[in-house]
């Protein structure tokens, strides 16, 4: 607002300033001043020492001073000119709200002679406020059968101004369906109303939208503006109704925050969605909705913010019921707020006894002293504390109390109890105050230490390194302090086959369990233990638990290749036919992995040969096989060399070296040559010592069918007693046949092979060979029967 419409001429400002009406006397009073809100501070009220015929100089002679209500400094007094001026910039919507006139009294004290001089400031209104609507939009559903000349009540707009600068009139944006007017409620305050003018049709227009405009009556007129949406539903003909008209409600001016003030219930006649009830206000003010909320679906009333007697005895509330029609009923709240009795009784404490222990008898835990300064029924007292305790209140003399235990005590399922002892007095409304005290329970050694699992299992990676954390066994007691410190211990084996404290020890204060020294996986998989639990109470209790250690294997151990042995002095030689076709099966690299699970899994790769595309090498069983026809040109003696990996991470592996003679059969005489490269065996000397050589393949040719054929009849007599080559050694039976992985099939079995260390033709029959493979720990492991049936080695 500027300036020049809060100022008015100084006539208007001050009406009259009047002397006393009976000078004679200790008080006097002055006329009332007129001051308009939001003047700027220092503005002149009056003169008071023209007012009380005083001269200037006797204002500060008789230290005159202005005094308002709650010390509150409005005005101040030049005790040179004895004027009146403003302290600060008045705005009357905050001092006095919606009262008429606004006034504030106040004194002008002269000290020496005492006089006291009561006087009234009247802040007039200036139009400061545009009228608002408290929501931001209204909604209307109106049936479309209702009749023209129908009128719906509107929400009215708030304007803190009075008098002719409140609200004035409404008005309504042009329409074809309504007209606004203005009715006065019982109440005297103006609300707006909806009149009917045309039918509605929901089919034609189903909604309308329209503008309400709130103007107050200042100059120039200052205004607000809603939109107001008028949903068009189907025929809804019967409006809620409530039971009652007007619903009376006392509460205490103490009652908190959420209680619930009232309910009100309307009903309607018709049922589906025009059944459907919501609450909300009518009419209510900013401070009502500040102070109060209205459940929408339910019509219950709640507190917001707490009441206060002395600043307003009662409320008065419309609240209107909507069905889902859009039809509407209404009631009316009245609240009156009751006084209270405001001196709550008081409680005492003298003694307090805390902790005691768990298994005491009955005992005295507290003493106090209730009173109350209130007289009569207001100063009697009632003491009580709640029902689910062990204890109980019994009174004593002039108004002692003493709280006594009642029943037995649990520390364990209860170590403190607070307790509320709850001070009542009679009067009405009746009030109370609370005392908390704390009661400890002391402990007695009456439980035993309970693990935290039946059983453990713990995993341990083999080659582990010594003193290595394994795990941790846990337990806990229900009783505290010393009857709750638990120690571990290792209990030892019912049997002496284990020597269980070299493997495992435990730490006695936190139950961590750690290896003495590195496990092998292949020496031992598991064993287990049993560890006490015993708490430090006095007799001691504890309890056991089973815990099972589990080695897992590592891959440490390399592939051993158990055909062909490569360790021996005389390299076996494998015999190919010239004459094989692609696909010949000409050996089988076998061999055998003692770790467990995926790192014994065994692949297999050619790294060398003399000739790369002759040969080719299955990865998954070890089997060499011819890729193409063998030409004459092709090297008499074939050298692989064969890398076996096991599938651990990181993978360890082995070569194996494969000698393979290219024969025209297998009656030829194997002549060995000098190990030289390739290179080295030129045609010419080739075709010299195949001539030379010719004659003696003949002969010997004919000796070995003989010796061959005597074989077999031998070999088949000893089947028919035997079906297995036994080894003449025991197995040990936990051992895992690999035959799968790492071993020849039966159907690829050899029966001869010749020697080529010792440079002549006899022939060297085979025999089972039973290796004994190392472990790491120093001792021999035989391998299983079945991985080494298929095996056969040179004598």
């Amino acid at each position: 607002m500027e300036r020049e419409e809060k100022m008015i001429p100084q006539q208007r400002q001050v009406l009259f300033l009047l002397v006393l009406l009976g000078v004679s006397g200790a008080a006097s009073e002055l006329k009332q001043l007129l001051v308009v809100e939001e003047m700027e501070r220092g503005s002149f009220v009056g003169n008071v020492a023209k007012a009380l015929g005083l001269e200037v100089g006797e204002l500060s002679n008789r230290g005159a001073r202005v005094s308002f209500k709650g010390n509150k400094d409005f005005l101040q007094l030049n005790h040179r000119t004895g004027d009146l001026l403003l302290r600060e910039k008045l705005d009357r919507e905050e001092l006095c709200g919606p009262a008429e006139p606004c006034v504030l009294s106040f004194q002008i004290l002269l000290e020496n002679p005492f006089q006291i001089v009561r006087a009234e400031l009247i802040v007039e209104d200036i139009n400061d406020h545009s009228p608002v609507f408290l929501d931001t939009e209204m909604v209307l559903k109106i049936p479309e059968n209702t009749s023209p000349g129908t009128a719906f009540v509107l929400e009215n707009a708030q304007d803190l101004d009075v008098g002719s600068n409140s609200l004035q009139n409404y008005s309504l944006s042009p329409n074809s369906y309504f007209h606004s007017q203005i009715r006065n409620n019982s109440k005297g305050k103006r609300y707006p109303e909806l009149v009917l003018d045309k039918s509605l049709d929901r089919e034609e227009q189903p909604e309308v939208t329209l503008i309400l405009t709130a103007v107050d009556g200042g100059v120039p007129p200052r205004s607000g503006t809603v939109q107001v949406r008028v949903l068009v539903v189907d025929i809804n003909d019967n409006a809620p109704m409530f039971p009652q008209s007007q619903y009376e409600v006392q509460i205490p001016e103490n009652s908190s925050i959420g209680s619930k003030v009232v309910t009100v219930s309307a009903t309607d006649l018709d049922e589906g969605n025009y059944a459907d009830i919501s609450y909300t206000f009518l009419h209510a003010s900013e401070n009502i909705r500040n102070i109060f909320q209205l459940t929408e679906k339910s019509g219950e009333l709640y507190l917001k913010q707490k009441l206060d007697f002395e600043l307003t005895q009662s409320y008065s509330i419309d609240i209107q019921a909507t069905d889902g029609g859009g039809l509407s009923g209404e009631c009316t709240v009245i609240i009156e707020v009751i006084d209270l009795n405001d001196n709550p009784p008081e409680l005492t404490i003298s003694s307090l006894t805390s902790p005691i222990p768990e298994n005491s008898p009955e005992t005295v835990v507290a003493v106090f002293r209730v009173s109350d300064i209130d007289s009569g029924e207001n100063g009697k007292i009632v003491c009580s504390i709640q029902d689910d305790l062990p204890f109980v209140l019994k009174p004593s003399i002039e108004n002692f109390y003493t709280l006594v235990t009642d029943g037995a005590l649990d520390r364990e399922s209860r170590a403190e109890y607070n307790i509320t002892i709850t001070v009542t007095d009679l009067g009405s409304p009746r009030l109370k105050s609370e005392h908390s005290i704390t009661v400890l329970i002391s402990d007695v050694n009456d439980n035993p230490t309970v693990f935290f699992q039946r059983a453990y299992k713990l995993y341990l990676q083999e080659n582990n390194s010594p003193a290595l954390h394994i795990g941790s066994v846990s337990a806990s007691d229900r009783d505290s302090g010393i009857n709750a410190q638990v120690t571990y211990s290792l209990l030892p084996p019912e049997t002496g086959d284990l020597p269980l404290f070299s493997y495992i020890s435990i730490n006695s204060d936190n139950g961590h369990l750690y290896a003495l020294r590195s496990l092998d996986y292949e020496a031992i998989q598991a064993f287990q233990f049993t560890v006490r639990a015993a708490d430090g109470g006095s007799p001691s209790l504890s309890s056991q638990v089973l815990v099972q250690v589990l080695v897992e294997d590592e891959n440490d151990n390399s592939p051993f290749v158990l055909y062909p042995l490569q360790n021996g002095t005389a390299p076996c030689n494998d015999l190919v036919p010239r004459a094989a076709e692609p696909g010949y099966l000409v050996t089988k690299v076998v061999a055998v992995d003692r770790d467990w699970g995926q790192n014994s899994w065994l692949s297999y790769q050619l790294i060398k040969a003399t000739d790369p595309g002759l040969f080719t090498l299955w990865a998954h069983n070890g089997e060499v096989r011819t890729a193409r026809p063998i030409s004459d040109r092709d090297t008499i003696k074939q050298k692989l060399l064969v890398l076996v990996k096991d599938n651990g991470q990181p993978p360890l592996s082995t070569m194996a070296t494969l000698n393979v003679l290219l024969v025209d059969g297998f009656s030829e005489p194997y002549i060995q040559f000098p190990d030289a490269p390739k290179e080295q065996f030129q045609t010419d000397s080739l075709t010299i010592y195949l001539v030379i050589s010719l004659a003696s393949v003949s002969f010997l040719f004919l000796v070995s069918v003989i010796m061959f054929i005597g074989i077999r009849l031998w070999r088949r007599k000893k089947d028919d007693t035997d079906s297995h080559f036994t080894s003449n050694g025991p197995f040990p039976g936990h051992l895992v046949d690999v035959s799968r992985t790492g071993t020849l099939s039966q159907s690829y079995q050899y029966e001869v092979c010749l020697a080529s260390g010792s440079g002549t033709s006899e022939f060297k029959f085979l025999k089972p060979v039973l290796p004994i493979l190392p472990t790491s720990d120093g001792n021999k492991d035989s391998i299983s029967s079945s991985a080494l049936r298929n095996s056969f080695f040179f004598d």
